[in-house]
């Protein structure tokens, strides 16, 4: 980890990794399972102490995984710890590495068992059975050996080498069943899978294992980042003691629409809480006197609407002029999905020269072909949108999206020339230029209307005060998540509004601050890794 910042690699880049660091480096692979084995034998250890003592058994599959898992029977046994060792699988698959640590097993006194898996008895259940190459559907024995150690919980506690079998490495996705882990120590560096639901679910408390794999190799890159608390509050825009409200950005929100005047407020609300200097809401006329008693610290500018009361399409000019003394711009909280409303969200996206976050009602007219109109912006534009409006976006069903939501974010960034911020538990954030970063704050605690125009305030709020398109929605994802986190740890996990969480967003950042200066550890709420 580099500045607060782990570098995630999925199964093809770890294998290039690994060979890299074999055939280039010179790295023995007997040296690199030995360090894996070692690195997990002492979670074990310390899993078993916590369960009271008692037998482990560890589950081997016949690739490098189960030589780990070898190794790790090989050094419990050398220690006077009792242990068993289960091969699923046909023991002349073994090959290399993993052979030769099955052969030092068995000659140490410990039999490799085969048949149906026994679990009874253990107190700590190693699943070594596949590792980061699985691309198939679990079935047969493999599938009977974890039903037989998801069965085994809670009594037993299992420890997941490198990540959960039956685990997709690249999309957190199961290939059709998968272990439930209490801890996965995951080798190298971690696995985007791991991050991504409902791989992040499965894989328990995650500790990564640096046993000499190189991060980096030519022509290998990260498949994705994810910030630790020190790195997001490292990211944190400054508050210079001679800062005054005009040094701190002025971002106008174009939002709301009659019945809908919580989104503009919340919007307006987030901006200003991140630490937006001046906010001003653009609204539709017969809205103003409701968001002037709502947002008593933000300026409204009311703009010519429809009689339904939504933005009209005569108001284009208005906006247009209000975006140019304006520093940023967020569009669509609330406006609605009346045809003139949507007709004057695509002009004025187009013709606006600010950067631009668009959310909600904001996104509905640029779906496929009229993508384009984004593209050609010049300024940056930041699309937010739920998993259901990224489908739309793209013209696919909203299951292909969580089937892989880190390609789905990637392809909407390209085809829009926009950065996503694809929300959704483990948002993910995408660049144009393929920079991507995977979000571990925030949880169901955030599953109440209007916390998304908070984020949508959070994100311009950050642009406002001169962060980077890709770095402010990564950072406006991971602190709004956070004071989520923050919040259900004192009030549990329902019934927390959204205003609740614009109202913590000062302390939030607060606590970064103190991270960032040294003052105070990184809160565990917020970080999947140690």
């Amino acid at each position: 980890m580099r500045q607060g910042v782990w570098t995630l690699v999925g199964a093809a880049s770890m294998r290039a990794l690994d060979r890299h660091t074999i055939e280039t480096l010179g790295v023995p692979g007997a040296l690199l399972m030995e360090s894996a084995g070692r690195a997990v034998a002492e979670v074990v250890l310390a899993e078993r102490a916590a369960a009271g003592g008692g037998p482990v058994l560890v589950v081997c599959g016949a690739g490098n995984n189960g030589g780990d898992g070898f190794v790790v029977a090989r050094l419990l046994h050398a220690i006077g710890v009792p242990v068993r060792v289960a091969l699923v699988g046909e023991r002349r698959k073994l090959r290399g590495d993993a052979a030769a640590n099955a052969e030092r097993v068995e000659r140490c006194g410990v039999a490799i068992e085969a048949g149906a898996l026994r679990t009874a008895g253990a107190s700590v259940i190693v699943d070594a059975l596949f590792g980061t190459g699985l691309a198939r559907d679990v079935a047969g024995a493999p599938a009977a050996a974890i039903r037989r150690m998801r069965a085994a919980r809670p009594a037993a506690r299992v420890v997941a080498v490198d990540l959960p079998s039956g685990l997709d490495a690249d999309t957190g996705q199961v290939h059709a069943i998968a272990v439930q882990a209490d801890v996965t120590v995951t080798i190298g560096l971690p696995k985007p899978g791991l991050v991504l639901e409902p791989g992040r679910s499965l894989a328990g408390r995650v500790v990564v294992a640096r046993i000499g794999i190189a991060d980096a190799a030519p022509g290998v890159e990260g498949d994705a980042v994810l910030w630790s608390a020190r790195g997001a509050a490292e990211r944190l825009p400054g508050r210079p003691s001679h800062g005054h409200k005009g040094s701190f950005g002025h971002a106008l929100v174009v939002a709301g629409s009659r019945g809908k005047t919580g989104a503009a407020a919340l919007a307006a609300e987030g901006a200003a809480r991140i630490g937006s200097g001046l906010v001003t809401i653009a609204c539709p006329a017969s809205t103003n006197e409701i968001l002037e008693v709502k947002c008593t610290e933000m300026m409204t500018a009311p703009v010519a609407d429809t009689p339904d009361g939504g933005l009209a399409s005569s108001a284009l000019a208005a906006l247009v002029a209000l975006a140019r003394e304006r520093d940023v711009v967020a569009l669509g909280p609330g406006v609605g999905r009346e045809a003139e409303t949507q007709k004057l969200v695509r002009s004025f996206a187009e013709r606006c020269a600010r950067p631009l976050v668009i959310d909600a009602d904001g996104l509905f007219p640029f779906a496929r072909d009229a993508l384009t109109a984004l593209k050609s912006r010049k300024a940056a534009t930041i699309l937010t949108p739920h998993p259901g409006e990224a489908a739309r976006l793209l013209g696919v069903p909203a299951a292909e999206i969580n089937r892989d939501r880190v390609g789905a974010a990637r392809r909407l960034a390209t085809e829009a020339g926009s950065v996503v911020l694809l929300k959704g538990a483990a948002s993910v954030i995408a660049a144009p230029d393929g920079r991507t970063a995977l979000n571990p704050t925030g949880g169901p605690v955030l599953g109440s209307g209007g916390t998304g125009d908070v984020l949508t305030g959070v994100v311009v709020g950050l642009l406002a005060q001169g962060v980077d398109a890709f770095e402010a929605a990564a950072l406006g994802a991971w602190v709004h998540g956070f004071a989520g986190d923050r919040l259900a740890a004192r009030r549990g996990e329902s019934g927390v509004l959204a205003s609740d969480v614009a109202g913590e967003l000062p302390e939030a950042c607060a606590a970064l601050r103190e991270i960032a200066r040294g003052a105070a550890e990184p809160d565990a709420l917020a970080l999947p890794f140690p």
